[in-house]
């Protein structure tokens, strides 16, 4: 009997990360949430697109890069067909691909103000 094990959630963040810059996202940054008391997952990623159609690029992207490399599809899709904001949730992280001007209205990042985060690209 196969036992399926998930990755650890750095090696899937990571994974997400690239699968984000391959496609340019903007402004990616990561939100550690592990010590946050009503977080449901270790890490949201959240990244900026100029476009609904980067927003489904970038989606997919992520999709095709944790499918290839940890065999790992997301538990769930929502928002792909809005083109606004898009929630892959791979349960331990969880990644928000927001159109530029949705991600200033939502301001997820103050909703978890006092989490450790990492930028991993420069503001376009």
């Amino acid at each position: 009997m196969n036992s399926i094990t998930p990755p650890p959630t750095e090696a899937l963040e990571q994974v997400v990360i690239q699968g984000l810059e391959a496609v340019k996202a903007q402004d990616i940054v990561s939100l550690d949430l592990r010590n946050q008391t009503l977080a449901n997952a270790a890490t949201d990623a959240v990244a900026s697109a100029s476009s609904r159609t980067q927003v489904e690029a970038l989606a997919r992207s992520v999709e095709q890069a944790t499918s290839q490399t940890l065999n790992e599809r997301p538990w769930g899709v929502h928002g792909l067909r809005g083109g606004e904001w898009v929630i892959l949730d791979y349960s331990d992280v969880v990644v928000h691909i927001f159109h530029s001007e949705a991600r200033s209205h939502y301001a997820l990042e103050e909703l978890w103000g006092d989490a450790p985060t990492e930028r991993h690209n420069k503001m376009d």
